[in-house]
């Protein structure tokens, strides 16, 4: 990569990740207590996703960092973002090997769903962890793990992951026209079926 490029990159990493820390703060979000979801706060991850497995995962750490920096996050939260590492870097590198899964609805959809997936295991885990170590507040107990954890945190993950999936697809459509480092994903207006 010439220097060039890796400015370019180096500086896109850095956008996306202020986005990221910027997001939770002023976005709309969804309360189903004790869980919350921000609406877009995961779009971010997966442009960086589209671009390249190494942005991904720089924006997915660089997010946790301003989450704990920031001091306004329980550490639950910032280790949530911390898991996201793993979903980024997943599906990045899937997106890489498989430049044209998402010109489809088939492989749109099976993506999505499948990073959606990982994404609510590993933030399930956190939670779980946070749970069994009788950590969290009262609202997680009084309701119970079923519906808390596993309900709301997972099955929760991953409603609002596959929104925020959607979201990035439909940002990134035309943002990919002025993007000029190599990048893992052109969606092309003639095989995409949105």
């Amino acid at each position: 990569m010439n220097t060039k490029n890796s400015v370019q990159t180096m500086t896109i990493a850095a956008l996306l990740s202020a986005i990221a820390i910027l997001i939770p703060m002023f976005a709309p979000k969804f309360v189903l207590e004790p869980a919350s979801y921000t609406l877009a706060s995961h779009v971010p991850i997966f442009i960086a996703m589209f671009i390249s497995p190494y942005i991904a995962v720089a924006v997915a750490i660089i997010t946790t960092i301003g989450f704990l920096m920031a001091g306004i996050f329980p550490i639950v939260v910032v280790l949530r973002a911390l898991s996201h590492v793993v979903f980024a870097i997943v599906g990045a590198i899937i997106l890489k090997k498989n430049k044209n899964l998402l010109n489809t609805v088939a492989g749109f959809t099976l993506f999505g769903l499948l990073t959606a997936a990982i994404h609510a295991v590993c933030e399930v885990a956190v939670v779980t962890f946070f749970y069994w170590g009788n950590n969290l507040t009262d609202l997680y107990y009084n309701k119970g793990y079923l519906f808390t954890v596993i309900l709301l945190v997972g099955v929760g993950t991953i409603v609002h992951s596959m929104i925020d999936f959607t979201i990035a697809y439909f940002i990134w459509k035309p943002l990919q026209k002025i993007v000029t480092v190599p990048v893992s994903v052109r969606i092309s207006k003639s095989e995409a079926r949105f």
